[in-house]
């Protein structure tokens, strides 16, 4: 597992997959997605076979949040398409339970994942896609230290318009050094 603050990140388990496709047909979940069609158990569960057979640093992690003496999984997030000579991936998140949008979760969970990507997989870039009609996904990545590359203009198309793909990265030395600039400011606190 690994720890942060608020939440940690799990390994996800095969009697996840009816919560994962309750949170997959939802359409406002759905919207921020690739997913553009309703998802079945026996889809998902192939989709946890397939994902066993694949390197372990490419296995999705589920977001849990402390709630009492509980966990309770509100979301997943991970790597793929890892490329170990270029030290590169992709990376996709999903809270797909609502009633923890806004809290800032999806951003600490990112933090988590970009510090378990660059210190633990030695990763120099991590990068994602998200669509311009998020902003409240393009305001976390940006928190958690994501800038804007470019964009695949009108690459996506979303409830009967066009819309753009936007691209965002962090590189390891920008993550090293908003790690420095924290520190700095801790013990300047003291």
């Amino acid at each position: 597992m690994i720890f942060g603050k608020r939440i940690r990140l799990t390994s996800p388990e095969r009697e996840d997959i009816p919560l994962f496709v309750e949170w997959l047909n939802d359409p406002e979940v759905r919207q921020g997605l690739a997913v553009f069609l309703p998802m079945s158990n026996a889809k998902e569960e192939q989709w946890f076979e397939d994902m066993l057979k694949r390197p372990p640093e490419t296995h999705p992690l589920t977001i849990e949040v402390r709630e009492g003496t509980d966990w309770v999984k509100i979301g997943n997030l991970g790597f793929f398409d890892i490329h170990p000579r270029a030290h590169s991936a992709e990376v996709g998140i999903m809270i797909g339970n609502k009633n923890y949008w806004n809290k800032g979760y999806g951003t600490e969970a990112m933090e988590l994942l970009l510090k378990h990507g660059f210190e633990t997989l030695n990763l120099h870039r991590i990068m994602l896609h998200v669509y311009d009609f998020n902003p409240r996904a393009i305001r976390s990545y940006q928190k958690a230290g994501f800038v804007e590359e470019g964009r695949l203009r009108e690459s996506v198309y979303k409830d009967g318009k066009f819309h753009d793909t936007i691209i965002m990265s962090v590189l390891r030395d920008e993550w090293d050094g908003r790690q420095q600039d924290e520190e700095q400011g801790f013990e300047n606190a003291k």
